[in-house]
């Protein structure tokens, strides 16, 4: 134990900070609208919060000016919000062929440029039009960066603490709905409403500036350009001057057997050690995958040996989605308006911050656990309250279903969180981890769009059709145990494998 946090460096911590700025623009962005949704759209001034009509009071304004809002039907403003989802998917589906050819630091930049355009025109649109080009460069950036930081955390993480660093993605995004959706809890009222949009600004403009201190992925450097010096210079520092980087160099694919005498020697030179502790790999030792090419989008899908990796994460980005978490995220406010006495803007709130507190409590466990374990106990977890839910819904047992909504959420948070992001950098080697990267982000946004759209029409027409309310979380409920037995039999358990070859039990590849 005390052996592996030395690999915990200050540095190490400062780069991951900095990187996962973009996940917490992914979630800012993702819930800004939520809350001041009616004030955006001139249907109030205010919305309905104690704080919100106190400020409005404040500001003495009585009533929305076109310079305040964005007239706007139910229809427009869900297409406004939508197109973020379709930013998404296309960000998502580029980012890896431009990360595995541009490198990790660049494609950051990229990301960044697109959250700070697209907030600049968020915050100064006075049409639907301009609002929904803003939203679109944001969800550009966010399907972006959330393929290329899990993959760029995954490459400069110890081995050992990978699965609780891979879980810093989740918890950057809670972190950024938290943080948006108290913004509308304060700010919902006249034209104040810029400010939260405009907070968007701030955040692109300390990622933009922060990542002038991230150094590029040693494993990308290594395997993309050769410079092995500079590789393990990179990795050295991060991991700190006493460290052993040996092993890791090694698992690039690039061991010290193929480095030039130069580089043997100045590699030792920074252990303090003799040359000759730098090992050569043996003539009759494969050489690993880092030697052939990148994999592109419809290559990994082709190839026998990743094919599998690929339907198992298009499976669990699916599972994530289709259990549910959703229908809260997005739709809590109408779902719990009458089963608390506060306001639901304050309801989101507390909602966001179970989730929060419970990706943080439990990310240790996908190291402690297992991955795949964490995904069993999660998904089973979610449909047993989805179907408590339904049943405390459609009996109206008001606090036993406030109670379920809380652990429905807990439970997404323990695996169905923050483990697709890490499966899918695990179950690959570095030549495809790209690609699927790509498929794996590009899955989950097919399925939050379908959620997000179908949610709302299949539980009215189901209400409609056997009266009552809840039905539609028997479905989610259904939809666990399909996606439990899919897990537990196409998805292998990665804890503790050093490369993919070991994770599917086969012989290391050989090209």
């Amino acid at each position: 134990m005390a052996s592996s946090l030395q690999d915990v460096t200050a540095f190490l911590i400062l780069i991951i900070t900095i990187a996962t700025l973009g996940p917490l623009q992914f979630g800012f962005h993702l819930a800004e609208l939520n809350a001041p949704e009616d004030v955006i759209t001139c249907r109030a001034h205010t919305v309905s919060t104690t704080i919100g009509r106190m400020l409005s009071s404040i500001t003495g304004r009585g009533d929305s000016s076109p310079l305040d809002c964005i007239p706007m039907t139910s229809s427009e403003f869900a297409a406004v919000t939508a197109i973020f989802t379709i930013g998404g998917l296309i960000g998502a589906l580029a980012a890896g062929p431009t990360t595995s050819a541009r490198g990790r630091w660049l494609s950051m930049q990229m990301t960044a440029a697109c959250f700070l355009g697209g907030s600049l025109v968020e915050t100064f649109s006075s049409t639907r039009i301009a609002l929904s080009v803003g939203r679109f460069l944001t969800g550009l950036g966010a399907g972006a960066s959330t393929v290329i930081v899990p993959l760029y955390i995954s490459e400069v993480a110890p081995p050992a603490q990978r699965g609780f660093f891979g879980s810093f993605t989740q918890i950057s995004i809670n972190v950024g709905i938290l943080f948006t959706q108290t913004l509308g809890y304060f700010l919902s009222h006249d034209g104040a409403w810029r400010w939260i949009l405009a907070s968007g600004i701030a955040i692109a403009g300390a990622q933009t500036l922060g990542l002038l201190l991230v150094p590029e992925s040693p494993a990308w450097t290594a395997s993309n350009t050769g410079n092995m010096v500079q590789a393990r210079r990179v990795l050295q520092r991060i991991r700190g001057k006493q460290a052993n980087i040996d092993d890791e160099v090694f698992a690039w694919g690039l061991g010290p057997g193929v480095l030039s005498e130069e580089e043997r020697l100045l590699a030792a030179t920074e252990h303090g050690s003799p040359s000759d502790d730098v090992t050569p790999r043996s003539p009759s030792e494969p050489r690993q995958q880092s030697d052939k090419g990148h994999l592109g989008f419809v290559q990994v899908l082709r190839d026998p040996l990743t094919r599998p990796a690929i339907i198992a994460v298009v499976g669990i980005m699916f599972a994530q989605q289709l259990c549910g978490i959703n229908s809260i995220i997005m739709y809590s406010v109408s779902l719990l308006k009458d089963l608390l006495p506060v306001s639901s803007a304050l309801l989101t709130i507390m909602i966001s911050i179970i989730n929060l507190g419970t990706t943080m409590g439990a990310s240790p466990l996908p190291d402690k656990l297992g991955r795949k374990t964490c995904l069993l106990i999660s998904i089973l977890g979610q449909g047993t309250s989805s179907l408590i839910l339904a049943l405390s819904i459609l009996f109206e047992v008001k606090i036993l279903s406030a109670i379920t909504v809380l652990f429905f959420v807990a439970f997404f948070a323990i695996g169905l969180g923050p483990v697709p992001f890490i499966l899918a950098s695990e179950l690959v080697g570095p030549e495809a981890v790209g690609a699927t990267q790509s498929w794996a982000l590009g899955a989950n946004y097919i399925a939050t769009f379908l959620v997000a759209y179908l949610f709302p029409i299949i539980n009215e027409a189901l209400n409609k059709e056997f009266g009552g309310a809840g039905w539609v979380y028997f479905i989610f409920a259904g939809f666990a145990l399909v996606w439990a037995v899919f897990i537990k039999h196409s998805v292998p358990e990665t804890k503790g494998k050093k490369d993919a070859d070991e994770v599917w039990g086969r012989a290391r590849r050989v090209d």
